[in-house]
């Protein structure tokens, strides 16, 4: 009698994705020798060694890819329809404000895009100490309260001059046509934001046409001049051809709106551009769309017969999404109801370093284990071991099982693809649901080549205690936490002279 070949995760993943077992995975995975990489360089499974779990992976060196790989291919696209404005890459800082994320993206060429007053503050000091050079633009997208008014006035009168105030609402133009120093604006298109009907959250933002026309009209009596149109469609659009028919219109509004205002210059197609870091099939043609927007942009600004605009592209997602991961460790392994899987039970909270899975309907994540790939399959679903919350559980119920290897506990699990928003939702330094503290963090940076690391501890308990105004507990005990061992992480495969600072 023949007997089958009980199915493994590495047989799995090679009929989903045609991976051999060695070599890239995806864009910011590979394996080799059975062990994980982040970016084709940091040993994942050598952390887990060194550090435990939970760990947060926070690989900085896949936000400079991800901006030089999306400039080439808007290079290459410009040369293939011989685009002949410029193109402009903005990091859409809401996506993740740590610093390290943000001075990567900016040392990487990126421009800068704000929501709200702190992220402005923000960008205010970067732009003093010159880490936000001086060229860059400074795009102030959102809902401008006082405050936000306020500190964009206060950057332009401080001497910036590329701070450009993207109007909202009408009632934004009062205070800031009041600036003495001359003012770049723009006007956000409100119909983008719901013309397909797929975004109703995107309707309460930016100006009807007939608001447009008065925000015109008033720029233009004044010592300031209407640079920008902006029009966002939505987020992760993965559907090219929908994209880009839904942002027809708004392509032959600039233009018809050009005509009248020569000092218009940028067309801002806003963000939505997808990331590969929540699904490991993933495939969107990057340059293929960028071709096909500025073949589009040019022929319609021909026909009206204005010049074609400089680009800006605001990318969130697609720039953090995959620089982190977290590590978290299968602490022990429950029986599902009949006919249901079985729960892997990890030792943390899902809920704190996950919120999309509550927030964001049927949300994904790329998750692989760190070894067993030879062992068999077992459908299972995560849930955080350190709450009692019936929701503290991924996939949802509404969603497929994840087929992982069976084990019985200590299999330690890689998350990908939570760099944008995971952790600005969930806060960081705060006190989180159930009390869950926050993962040890190991920080790498890369500068002139050479990668340097720090780590931060795990947020301990007294600090909690003092956050919600518990005076310190003497019989409090520390969270656990692994100390740290003494060795490279760095792979010895490609940078075999490299190391870490701070690592012998």
């Amino acid at each position: 009698m023949v007997q089958l070949k009980t199915l493994t995760f590495a047989d799995l993943i090679a009929q989903q994705t045609g991976f051999a077992g060695e070599g890239r995975l995806t864009d910011f995975v590979s394996r080799y020798d059975g062990e994980l990489y982040f970016g084709d360089r940091l040993n994942l499974n050598r952390l887990a060694r060194q550090y435990g779990a939970p760990l947060e992976v926070v690989y900085t060196p896949q936000i400079t890819t991800q901006v030089q790989r999306m400039r080439n291919w808007a290079e290459q696209a410009r040369a293939m329809t011989e685009y002949p404005a410029a193109f402009h890459y903005a990091y859409a800082t809401k996506a993740n404000f740590a610093a390290e994320a943000v001075q990567t993206a900016l040392a990487a060429g990126a421009h800068y895009e704000t929501s709200a007053t702190a992220d402005l503050i923000i960008a205010h000091g970067l732009w003093r100490q010159g880490i936000l050079p001086s060229d860059r633009l400074i795009c102030c997208n959102g809902s401008k309260e006082a405050a936000y008014r306020e500190a964009i006035r206060n950057l332009r009168l401080d001497g910036c001059e590329t701070v450009i105030p993207v109007l909202d609402d009408l009632s934004e133009l009062n205070d800031l046509l009041a600036t003495p120093a001359p003012l770049q604006f723009g006007v956000r298109e409100r119909a983008a934001g719901n013309r397909d009907g797929r975004h109703p959250g995107n309707d309460r933002f930016g100006l009807t046409m007939t608001e447009i026309e008065q925000a015109v009209e008033r720029i233009a009596d004044s010592h300031h001049s209407l640079v920008l149109y902006h029009a966002m469609v939505g987020s992760q659009i993965e559907d090219a051809n929908h994209f880009l028919a839904t942002l027809r219109a708004s392509i032959e509004h600039y233009c018809r709106l050009r005509q009248r205002v020569p000092t218009l210059r940028y067309f801002n197609f806003g963000g939505g551009m997808p990331t590969a870091g929540y699904q490991l099939s993933f495939h969107f043609d990057y340059q293929g769309f960028l071709s096909r927007l500025m073949a589009t942009i040019r022929d319609i600004c021909a026909e009206y017969n204005v010049p074609a605009p400089e680009l800006i592209g605001e990318f969130g997602r697609y720039t953090v999404a995959t620089h982190s991961a977290y590590l978290v460790e299968v602490g022990s392994v429950k029986a599902g109801q009949p006919g249901q899987p079985d729960w892997y039970l990890v030792n943390g909270s899902l809920m704190v370093m996950l919120p999309d899975t509550l927030f964001v309907s049927g949300q994904e994540f790329v998750i692989l284990p760190l070894t067993d790939w030879d062992r068999p399959l077992r459908p299972v679903r995560l849930a955080g071991r350190r709450t009692c919350d019936s929701d503290d559980i991924y996939p949802r119920p509404e969603q497929e099982p994840l087929w992982l290897p069976e084990t019985e506990g200590g299999l330690i699990l890689a998350i990908f693809g939570i760099g944008a928003y995971q952790q600005m939702i969930a806060g960081r330094g705060g006190a989180h649901h159930c009390l869950t503290p926050e993962a040890a963090r190991f920080i790498i940076e890369e500068q002139q080549g050479r990668l340097n690391s720090r780590f931060v501890p795990q947020q301990d308990q007294a600090t909690i205690m003092r956050l919600l105004g518990y005076r310190p507990q003497p019989t409090a005990l520390p969270l656990p936490f692994r100390q740290p061992m003494r060795s490279t992480v760095l792979s010895a495969r490609r940078r075999p002279r490299a190391r870490i600072a701070g690592i012998a």
